[in-house]
This record gives structure tokens, sequence and C-alpha cells, in this order.
């Protein structure tokens, strides 16, 4: 059987294995949010996804407070960039990480990788720092199920600068330094790049060591622009110019 295409219908994120052709019985937090909060019946088509890459077109099955999915075949739609974009990410202040983490995802940002920077605040540690990490899966899966991708963005655990630039090394990806000294992204984007990784600095931008780092790894600044940006907005501004510049949907 074809998988029917439904682009309106609602996706949600589910780590329970998926097999077509079969009833699952929903996650009580999933079962809850399609039940009471977006308040779907007995029949409704849904779209499931467990992040790992494609989708399964499903219907909604209500048995009083129990809610179960009848899944049909596996759809292969993928909704990822052809080159893949990383974003380096100095941890700002406050709730910013969480308005940063949902706009990566909806613009097909590959993996977020978060940066303790000398200029970031005080991080959490043993069990808060755990609970923050898991916050920000819930924000990633949460925008998936939004803007329709069926793999996870990537968001690995707070690193320094320093290890943040060997793992791109390794992966042999070009990497720039946003700075306001720097060049235009148009000046110094590589177009043959197998993945291009952006490197975001908190409040206050990187320290001169940060960037004494970048230069002796060869890494070019990049900046957007004549304004200097804030960094809840200068993440998402150049993964949007690099998208459009690598000619990416």
């Amino acid at each position: 059987m074809t998988p029917r295409k439904n682009r309106t219908a609602p996706r949600f994120y589910c780590p329970a294995p998926l097999e077509a052709n079969t009833v699952l019985t929903l996650p009580e937090d999933l079962a809850h949010h399609a039940i009471r909060v977006l308040r779907l019946r007995s029949g409704t088509a849904i779209t499931l996804f467990d992040g790992s890459g494609g989708e399964y077109p499903a219907t909604l099955e209500l048995q009083g407070k129990t809610a179960a999915a009848r899944l049909e075949s596996r759809s292969d739609t993928e909704n990822e960039l052809s080159t893949p974009l990383v974003l380096i990410q100095g941890i700002p202040a406050n709730s910013k990480m969480d308005w940063i983490l949902e706009k990566a995802v909806e613009l097909g940002v590959h993996a977020l990788i978060p940066v303790i920077a000398e200029r970031s605040p005080p991080q959490p540690e043993g069990g808060r720092l755990e609970k923050r990490r898991q916050h920000w899966q819930r924000i990633v899966q949460s925008a998936s199920e939004q803007c329709g991708r069926n793999r996870l963005m990537q968001v690995g655990p707070p690193v320094t600068l320093a290890q943040a630039f060997a793992a791109q090394a390794d992966d042999n990806r070009q990497t720039l330094l946003c700075h306001p000294s720097g060049l235009a992204l148009r000046e110094t984007l590589r177009t043959d790049a197998p993945s291009v990784a952006l490197a975001i600095g908190p409040e206050g931008g990187w320290s001169e060591q940060e960037c004494q780092l970048a230069e002796r790894q060869g890494i070019a600044r990049v900046c957007f622009g004549s304004r200097v940006l804030r960094t809840e907005t200068a993440g998402i501004a150049l993964v949007a110019a690099a998208t459009a510049l690598l000619g990416l949907d």
C-alpha cells in the first residue's frame, strides 16, 4: 500500500519502536498531548516518527484515557539539508538557548554543540546539568514535530571551544568563527566543503584567547554585514545565509 501524504496531519515524535501495519499504544505523555491539549478525536489522521528518519502515517484510536495509533506503511520522507550545517554555540544566559535550539531545528541544522565559553554564565553541574540537557532535547523534539523533520538535530554535551574545534577538524568541516572583524560570509564560505560549522560566541562575544585559538587553527572570521548581532540572532542569520549561498533547501 502506498502511504498517504497528509501535510496537515498532527505530527508526534515517538521514541517507541515503530513498525508498519501494527497498532501501537502511545506513551502517556504523547497520549495526553493528543487528547487533552490538541483535543484530537478517534479516527484523526496523524503522523509518527522516531527521530532516525522516515515517518509513519497513522490513525488515532481512542478508548477512554488510552490512545493508540494504527500505523500504515513507512514513508521515506526526509527534510534534511544536503550539506550538513553545524552550529557551535557559546552558551548564553537565561532562556536564549531555548530559542536558538528551536530555530536551528527549523532551519535544518544538523547538530548543535553547546560551548562553555569564557564569557558564558556559570553552568549547572550533576543532576541540574542533566535536567537542562533533557529540557534541550524536548525542545528539539517539539520543533521537529512542528517543522516536518524526521531526524532529530543532534545536541552534544557542553564542551570547551578547543574540544568543539577538534571535533570539526576530525570531520573535515569548514569551520568559521563569527566575529565583528570578520569578512562577509560570501567571501569565506567554501561551496565545495562537505559540511560547514559556524561558531557563535555568547553575550560579549569570544574572548581574545578564544580568537587566538581559532587563528592558530586556521579558522577564518566571518561577520553578517556591518551590524553587530546578538548571540541569539547571529547563528540563525548565518545559517540562513549559508543555506542560500550553498543553494540548499
